[in-house]
């Protein structure tokens, strides 16, 4: 059964873009530290899974900072698409004009002004307020990255404020063609900023870990890195139970913990089934509400589960029917040989290929799923 909402009906769920203001649950121990390293100038490291809410997170602490200190400016990028180091500094340099100037004209000016080795070549679309392109030509760059990469600080100096440099999706710096020496400059450039703090994060955690977590990477010890846990149960039950009670339904204590651990807690997915359930509710949640939820999110999921298991290996899929069995000792010769997984250097590399693919993650001692929707997809339906 495929329930359709009526397009009048407003649900007090939200996921899958960024959340604000009642949608936004609990993270208030982050959410002072973030705003104590926007006020201090302290760089950000911001590392989770994905999924997790960082973006939510960043966004809802800057609101928070800018009606505190008016002259502190937020600079927002993603490298979501960005895949070389010319698209860096455009989009670079785009974004930091846009938010420290206010008329089109006004940025053009002072995009030139700020140069001396490099011309930038700017264009204003049809929205003068939004549109503003900015071209440069390589041989130009590699002389004048030096005034690309202190165009913040330079900016600060000028104008006499502080900026916060928010890069999303910062992990995809490393499909650059020559990732290494692009950190490095980032890095020489950086840490010698003292009115421009950076926070920088993204949804590959395992690929922010190599760039922030190793002595031998330029970003090491860059700054406050800060490890996004789970929020708790029992925030969630009670921001589920205040949810269905804003828009006149009734849910209890215990089917919202239910919801919660269903979901193991994962943000995204717990609010997903709370929608779902909210849906599939009249004025009071029932169990039924919420197997019908579980049951309706499964068959929207079931074609890209399928897709999502045909890319993956037999050892993958035995790798992952041993976590579902709630082995620990993924590498002891019994697992080894019941699973067939090969050898226990087979096994670590297993690890790597399904934290690649995305599918799992480790978190501390724990090897978890990413999806919990997908693990109980594989648990239920496909290895039965």
């Amino acid at each position: 059964m495929l329930y359709i909402l009526d397009r009048m009906e407003l649900t007090p769920f939200v996921f899958g873009k960024i959340v604000s203001g009642q949608d936004f649950t609990n993270r208030q121990a982050e959410m002072e530290r973030l705003l104590q390293n926007f006020n201090s100038g302290t760089n950000t490291v911001l590392i989770s899974p994905r999924r997790w809410g960082k973006s939510s997170l960043v966004k809802k602490a800057t609101e928070q900072s800018k009606r505190k200190n008016p002259k502190l400016v937020f600079c927002f990028i993603d490298l979501f698409n960005i895949r070389t180091e010319q698209e860096f500094y455009e989009t670079y340099i785009r974004e930091l004009i846009k938010v420290t100037s206010t008329k089109w004209e006004e940025r053009i000016r002072a995009g030139k002004a700020l140069f001396k080795k490099i011309v930038p070549q700017f264009s204003v679309g049809i929205d003068p307020a939004n549109d503003l392109s900015i071209a440069l030509d390589w041989k130009e760059i590699k002389k004048g990255q030096d005034e690309i990469l202190d165009l913040a600080e330079n900016i600060c100096k000028n104008k006499k404020i502080k900026i916060v440099v928010c890069i999303d999706e910062f992990q995809n710096i490393a499909f650059f063609d020559e990732p290494l020496a692009f950190q490095k400059k980032l890095r020489a450039h950086w840490q010698h900023h003292k009115h421009t703090s950076y926070c920088l994060y993204g949804s590959k955690r395992h690929l922010l870990m190599d760039i922030f977590s190793s002595t031998a990477m330029p970003f090491y010890k860059f700054g406050d890195v800060v490890f996004l846990e789970k929020i708790k149960e029992n925030y969630w039950v009670n921001f589920i139970i205040k949810r269905f009670s804003d828009t006149k339904k009734r849910i209890d204590k215990a089917q919202a913990e239910r919801i919660a651990r269903l979901m193991e807690n994962h943000p995204y997915f717990v609010q997903q089934l709370a929608q779902q359930t909210w849906l599939f509710s009249k004025r009071t949640c029932t169990d039924k509400d919420i197997d019908s939820a579980l049951e309706n999110l499964m068959l929207q999921n079931s074609i890209l589960f399928q897709r999502e298991t045909d890319n993956l290996t037999n050892n993958q899929l035995n790798y992952l029917k041993a976590l579902i069995d709630g082995v620990k000792q993924l590498s002891s010769k019994d697992t080894m040989q019941a699973y067939k997984l090969g050898t226990s250097a087979n096994v670590l590399r297993i690890k790597e290929g399904l934290e690649n693919k995305e599918v799992i993650d480790s978190v501390g001692p724990a090897t978890e799923f990413i999806d919990p929707l997908f693990k109980m997809w594989l648990q239920q339906i496909y290895f039965k």
